[in-house]
């Protein structure tokens, strides 16, 4: 049952994002394109998500899930090295590439070489990202 749900909830997601045009990498360099020619709709499909969300987490507040252990703790709220590096790090591979990680999974099967590329690429900065991390907390640590 939880594989059913879980193959269900991704696919609902990779159709949403094709939908809402997010595995094109021109709408989403056209969002960050302020100063440009500016498109604005990745704004709807934000909040279309962050909406929702905000009420999906008061919900599940006491609850237990249908299928799986429990639900995860709220994110806390503290700006870390980690997060901020992250960040740009995020930022950066989206506004060069114009995609992120669900939209570059989505668009693996129509993109050809640039997708697997951008894959690849992605996946070893996920690899390296833990070893940067510890190196970063040894760092903030002892200065």
């Amino acid at each position: 049952m939880r594989i059913l749900l879980s193959l269900l909830a991704g696919s609902l997601f990779g159709g949403g994002l094709f939908v809402s045009g997010m595995t094109d990498t021109t709408k989403v360099q056209g969002w960050l394109d302020v100063f440009g020619n500016w498109d604005p709709t990745l704004a709807f499909v934000m909040g279309g998500a962050i909406i929702p969300m905000f009420f999906a987490w008061r919900l599940t507040e006491g609850r237990k899930p249908l299928v799986g252990g429990a639900f995860p703790d709220l994110p806390r709220p503290e700006l870390d090295h980690r997060l901020i590096t992250g960040s740009v790090l995020f930022g950066m591979g989206w506004g060069l590439a114009g995609l992120c990680p669900g939209p570059a999974v989505a668009s693996l099967t129509y993109n050809g070489v640039e997708g697997l590329l951008f894959m690849a690429a992605m996946l070893t900065g996920m690899g390296v990202a833990p070893v940067i991390g510890r190196n970063l907390d040894r760092i903030a640590t002892t200065a």
